[in-house]
């Protein structure tokens, strides 16, 4: 990974294609969509799957970013990179039903944080609104984004949760992401839609994640939590890759797919890292638990191969995009629930 020291050469790493992207782009034909590109990983993944189809000389084919595009500059720096957009609220059966005609849908639109204040409309958003999408797309490939977080936590010396595990997580976020899954599935297997359960936990950039996380506890002499005693991690350009890879691997029924590092990062460990790279005494607290969130990715690997980024690399290109002052987006992680309560 190349070094990274602003938010523009960090966004352009975030959005390089791969050559599995190359591969699929190729292999597949017609536009790609992508469905709530507002969030976090849209705008560079959106980016991603545009480059790579200028650079395999499919000019012609479009990228459609949706997003309600609440933020007008949201979308013109899409717009800048190629990526055509298109202001649509997803709970507008109307609206979607306006939406062009694509064989190629990443899905990425839902809700997390505030759940324990308005359930309700998590379940809309987590329910609702993917029947009005998978009714509206039934033709299309789907790579459904859904987390890691369907499983039940599982024993911390374990394998971690594989995708044939039977899901049954505590917490109503979760609950309604099972919802989301099983409604896909529902209308997969009513029209014949390939679709796939994009399962990924925990994608990192500079600006958020779990290392994120850590790092700036650690910069800033807080606590670091350690009762969630692992994680498992991955760069957001390789959760990008994976989710346009997928489109060539959605089938009816829909296969469900864990994406995130193979790797199991010790939380404990990971403050004393930073401690070193920040040259600051990590402060621990708390116990591990006999259970946490844990996933094993070997079917990704093996199908997608292993990420382009290493941990390591990961861990000092936080480190260093902590102590020059990176930006962040204020929007942690909370690894640390054990309840599952968001």
């Amino acid at each position: 990974m190349s070094p990274i020291h602003t938010i523009d050469q960090l966004e352009d790493e975030l959005s390089r294609p791969t050559q599995g992207v190359l591969d699929t782009l190729r292999a597949l034909d017609g536009d790609v969509m992508v469905l709530g590109a507002g969030g976090k990983m849209g705008p560079t993944l959106a980016r991603m799957a545009r480059g790579g189809l200028d650079e395999i000389g499919h000019k012609q084919r479009r990228v459609i970013a949706v997003s309600r595009f609440s933020s007008a500059s949201a979308a013109l720096s899409l717009q800048r990179h190629g990526v055509e957009t298109m202001a649509c609220d997803l709970t507008d059966r109307a609206a979607v039903a306006a939406l062009p005609e694509v064989p190629n849908v990443i899905f990425m639109a839902g809700q997390k944080f505030g759940t324990d204040e308005a359930p309700e409309l998590t379940w809309v958003m987590n329910t609702l609104l993917p029947a009005i999408v998978a009714e509206r797309f039934a033709k299309a490939r789907i790579v459904v984004f859904s987390t890691g977080c369907v499983y039940p936590l599982v024993s911390a010396d374990g394998p971690g949760s594989r995708e044939d595990d039977v899901l049954g997580p505590p917490g109503e976020y979760a609950n309604s992401c099972v919802g989301r899954e099983r409604v896909f599935t529902h209308f997969a297997k009513q029209h014949g839609t390939r679709a796939l359960m994009f399962r990924l936990c925990y994608a990192i950039d500079l600006r958020y994640g779990v290392l994120c996380d850590v790092a700036q506890k650690v910069a800033q002499g807080l606590p670091v939590d350690v009762t969630m005693g692992a994680a498992n991690v991955i760069w957001q350009g390789d959760a990008n890759a994976r989710a346009i890879q997928c489109l060539a691997h959605a089938a009816s029924p829909p296969l469900a797919l864990n994406v995130t590092g193979i790797e199991r990062v010790s939380i404990r460990w990971l403050g004393q890292r930073f401690g070193e790279l920040l040259k600051r005494e990590p402060i621990i607290t708390g116990k591990e638990s006999k259970t946490a969130w844990l996933w094993d990715a070997a079917r990704s690997y093996e199908l997608l191969g292993p990420p382009s980024v290493s941990l390591e690399e990961m861990i000092v290109a936080t480190a260093e995009w902590q102590r020059q002052g990176g930006a962040k987006l204020g929007k942690p992680t909370h690894f640390e629930t054990t309840d599952g309560r968001f």
